[in-house]
This record gives structure tokens, C-alpha cells and sequence, in this order.
């Protein structure tokens, strides 16, 4: 059995890029992508501006500032890819993350991941309340190295690393798939 394996690039430029990669895909579903990228590009930015101002408004900071709030809302999802003869195997870190925070959207030759956590905590002590609220999401879109067959395709997760295999088969349409804790 001939095996292949593709290694991916860290989600910040595997986003920017096969995010606007054209393809032959259905509308919505592309429409579906950009309005995620836009509503994430618009939380990175009124982030980098936070920081800006705490900055002192201070010039010549801009990328520092943007990088340090896409690293602050966005957490890398870490994938190996790999093709065999039946089948594309993706395997995923999502680390705190439960099935239910998962959205999977397969098409024929592309994989999207995203998930979106929030936690809260709240302390008091005499009459000070201390409150944290931190909010992680994930966006990973990968191009597959065969098209697969989104009705066969299968995903579980267990201790953070999310499994999923993905039978080679003829084009069919865009499908999410449920994802099980397991």
C-alpha cells in the first residue's frame, strides 16, 4: 500500500491563504468562509487597537501590535495529513476543546476546522470581585491531497486530538460531519 504524507503550515498562513485560494466550490459555502474570516479579521483588529492604546498610541508598533492580537484570539491547530490508497487520515490538536465546541465542514478536496470556547471564572474576596473571560477559536482550512467522500467520512475526539479519516471517492458535495467524544 503506497503511502503519502503532507505536512501543513501553521494555521495563521494556511488561513490567509487557502482562505482566498480560488476553487470550484458552492457559493454559499464560500460565502460561509469569507464572513468567518471577516468577523475574526474584525476581532484581531479591534484587539491590535486595545493594544495600540495601551501602548500610549505610540507609531511604528503596527505589526508587533497585530501579531500579538492574532496570537491572543488565535490559537494554531496543529495537522498531519496523510494519504494512503483508500483513504486521506487527518489528525488535529485541539487541545480543551469538546466535541460540541467542533465545526467540521468537508468538501471534496478541502477541509475546513473551526471551534469556538469560552470560560469564565469569578472570584470574590470582601467586597473586590475579580472576573476573567477568555474566549479561544480555532480556523484551520486544508486543502486535501485527494478528493474524498464526504458521506463516508468519519471524525471522533479523544483527549484533545481529534482523528479523521476521510474514504477517497468521487466528488460529492459540501457535508458537515458530527464529531463524537470519545
Amino acid at each position: 500500500m503506497a503511502s503519502r504524507t503532507t505536512a501543513t503550515q501553521p494555521a495563521m498562513e494556511s488561513t490567509a491563504t487557502k482562505a482566498l485560494a480560488p476553487t470550484a466550490t458552492k457559493a454559499l459555502a464560500t460565502e460561509d468562509v469569507f464572513a468567518q474570516f471577516d468577523r475574526i479579521y474584525d476581532s484581531i483588529a479591534r484587539r491590535a487597537f486595545e493594544i495600540f492604546a495601551g501602548d500610549g498610541y505610540g507609531l511604528g508598533h503596527d505589526l508587533e501590535h497585530w501579531r500579538k492580537a492574532e496570537s491572543e484570539l488565535l490559537h494554531p491547530v496543529h495537522m498531519n495529513v496523510t494519504e494512503s490508497d483508500e483513504a486521506v487520515s487527518v489528525t488535529a490538536e485541539v487541545p480543551g476543546f469538546e466535541a460540541n465546541d467542533l465545526e467540521i465542514k468537508l468538501e471534496p478536496t478541502r477541509l475546513t476546522v473551526s471551534g469556538k470556547r469560552e470560560t469564565k471564572a469569578e472570584q470574590k474576596k470582601g467586597k473586590t470581585t475579580y472576573q476573567e473571560h477568555c474566549t479561544n477559536e480555532i480556523l484551520r482550512i486544508v486543502e486535501l491531497p485527494a478528493a474524498v467522500d464526504a458521506s463516508k467520512a468519519q471524525a471522533k475526539l479523544k483527549n484533545g486530538v481529534l482523528e479523521m479519516q476521510l474514504p477517497k471517492g468521487k466528488p460529492a458535495k459540501t457535508t458537515r460531519i458530527e464529531v463524537k467524544a470519545g
